[in-house]
Parts: C-alpha cells; sequence; structure tokens
C-alpha cells in the first residue's frame, strides 16, 4: 500500500469514528425495524404454508368422503339384494297358503286329523309370512336411511369439491402473480443474470440474489457503480409495483472478521450491507420506505455448508426478497 492510500485510509477511518455514536443509535433502530419486518415475512411464511396444508388436509377429506360413498352404495346393493330375496320368499309363502286354504277347503269334510294338521301348517305359515313382512319393511326401511345418507354425503362430497376447486384457484392466482413479479424482474435485470445476479421463485415470493463481486469489495459495504446501475433497474420495476414488500437481507462466509475500523463482525458488515442496498434503492425513486426492510443474516443462512473457497464465494451474497401483496387471496382463504 502507498503512502496516499494509506493516508486516505486513515482519514477515513477518522471520520467513521467520529460518527459512530450517531451511527450506533440509528444501527439499534435499524435492527428494531428489521425485526419487525421479518416477524411479517415469517407471517407470510407460515400463512402460505397453512394453505398447502389445508388443501392436503382437503384432499384427504375428499378421499375419505369418497371412501365412505362406495361403502354406502355397497350397503344399499347388499340390502336391496336382501329385499328382493324376502320379496320371492313372501310370493312362495303366499302361493304356499293359497294350496293350503284350498286344501282345507277340499277335506273339510274328510278326515279330522289331517285337518288339524293342516290347519296347523296354515297357522305356522301364517305365523311366518307375516314375519317375512316385518322382514322386508325393515329392509326397505333400511334402504331408505342408506339412500337418505347417500345423499348427504353425495351433497358433503360435492361442497368439498367446490371449496378445493375454488382453493386450487386462489393457489393458481398466487403462483401467477409471483410467476408475473419474476418475469418482470427478469427483463429489468436481463444483462445481469448469469453474471452475478439470479432471480428464483421460493416459497411464493422471488428472490434477486447478488453476488459480493458485484456489488462490494472483500469486507465493504460501498456499492461499485455496476451495482448501482443493477439495483437502479431493479428500483424501476419496485416503482411500478408499489404492492410489492421488499427485505434486503446481507450475508457472509464463515470467515470471522478481523480488520480494523467501525465493523465489529460479519453480523455488523451483513447488517451495513443491507442498509446500504436500501439507501441505494430510496436514491431518486419514488419507493415508500415502508415497504423496504433491511436485515444482516452474518454467515448463518449459507447456501453451501462446505468450508471451501467455492462454497465461500456462493455465501457472501445480498438477497432481496419480493412478496407480492397477497391481502385479497388471504381473505378469500378465510371465507372457507
Amino acid at each position: 500500500m502507498n503512502k496516499s492510500t494509506l493516508f486516505l485510509a486513515l482519514f477515513v477511518t477518522s471520520a467513521m469514528l467520529l460518527s459512530s455514536c450517531v451511527a450506533g443509535k440509528k444501527y439499534g433502530t435499524l435492527q428494531e425495524t428489521s425485526k419487525n419486518f421479518m416477524n411479517e415475512r415469517d407471517a407470510f411464511k407460515t400463512d402460505n404454508l397453512q394453505l398447502a396444508m389445508q388443501n392436503k388436509e382437503l384432499e384427504a377429506k375428499l378421499a375419505s368422503l369418497k371412501k365412505e360413498v362406495g361403502s354406502a352404495r355397497e350397503a344399499i346393493t347388499a340390502a336391496q339384494a336382501g329385499r328382493d330375496k324376502a320379496s320371492e320368499e313372501l310370493n312362495r309363502i303366499s302361493a304356499r297358503c293359497s294350496e293350503l286354504q284350498n286344501a282345507q277347503e277340499d277335506l273339510i269334510k274328510g278326515n279330522v286329523k289331517e285337518t288339524q294338521r293342516l290347519l296347523g301348517e296354515l297357522s305356522a305359515a301364517q305365523e311366518n309370512l307375516k314375519r317375512k313382512e316385518e322382514l322386508l319393511h325393515q329392509l326397505e326401511k333400511n334402504l331408505d336411511s342408506k339412500k337418505a345418507s347417500l345423499d348427504e354425503l353425495t351433497m358433503e362430497l360435492d361442497k368439498r369439491n367446490a371449496r378445493l376447486a375454488e382453493l386450487e384457484k386462489i393457489l393458481d392466482a398466487q403462483k401467477k402473480i409471483v410467476q408475473d413479479l419474476k418475469s418482470k424482474v427478469s427483463e429489468a435485470l436481463l444483462g445481469f443474470e448469469n453474471n452475478g445476479l439470479t432471480v428464483s421463485v421460493k416459497n411464493g415470493k422471488v428472490y434477486v440474489s447478488l453476488d459480493e463481486k458485484l456489488l462490494f469489495r472483500s469486507a465493504s459495504y460501498e456499492i461499485d457503480a455496476n451495482g448501482k446501475n443493477a439495483l437502479k433497474k431493479l428500483a424501476g420495476v419496485l416503482e411500478k409495483n408499489p404492492g410489492i414488500q421488499v427485505t434486503i437481507e446481507g450475508h457472509t462466509d464463515n470467515v470471522p472478521y478481523n480488520r480494523s475500523g467501525n465493523l465489529l463482525d460479519n453480523w455488523d458488515l451483513s447488517a451495513k450491507r443491507a442498509t446500504t442496498v436500501v439507501r441505494v434503492l430510496l436514491e431518486g425513486s419514488k419507493i415508500d420506505p415502508k415497504r423496504l426492510t433491511a436485515a444482516g443474516r452474518s454467515e448463518y443462512v449459507p447456501v453451501d455448508d462446505r468450508n471451501t473457497p467455492d462454497a465461500r464465494q456462493k455465501n457472501r451474497r445480498t438477497e432481496i426478497a419480493l412478496t407480492p401483496d397477497l391481502t385479497e387471496l388471504y381473505q378469500l382463504i378465510d371465507k372457507y
């Protein structure tokens, strides 16, 4: 390092030390704001998971109802078969009763014992006929009950199907909103993708991930001209979509920060990088600051757990999470 560079570094360090007290207060405020918005982000994630769980629960209930409907139909079929068999038995007994009555008339003047025997057989046949009639009545009553139960199950199944279809529409609408947002962001940042910048969709949000080399020098939180250009293009998309909530997360590798200056550690570095990105997005734009949250994640949310130079390079990044306004969709879900 030459003398002029050393002199400049000492001058900047001295200036930063003089403003550290004020910066510390602002940093505390930013941390509290960050915590609040991170809680809101977690709440959105929880809502999204609950929606998916409700969908799975409805599918499970739908399968159960279909199974109950199948069982009810089998019971009805069995009841109808029993009723038909009882009807055949009733007709056979009725015919036998008629035969016995005719025989009784023919033998009325004949053998008294034979007549008594026939009368006993006739009485037993009539009693049996009465039992069969009662059984047939009970079978018909059971059949009516099974039909009513089947109608109720069918109606419930139709309601479940309608609700499931509505929820699927809501999920499709949510996916379309997120995909449309991703397309707009990708189009705006087309020249930067695969050059230290990626755009992806995770958990119902659009993530813009920027490598350290695109924005910052090593162990620095000052953004270079190329990084500012990318952020300004993203700011243009955010201005045109005022319903989007924005969370900026700074990430570092697992190498401890041990340089001198006003930075304490990787937590401090990641938080200052996030707030620097916030300032660049707001500078000269009409974005409402209430939509933005800055968060420092230090080394604790790596994309690659390996302790290698390549993995550490991947982990040194800034992620900008874009959350569409899904208030209307959640209101529809609450109706159910």
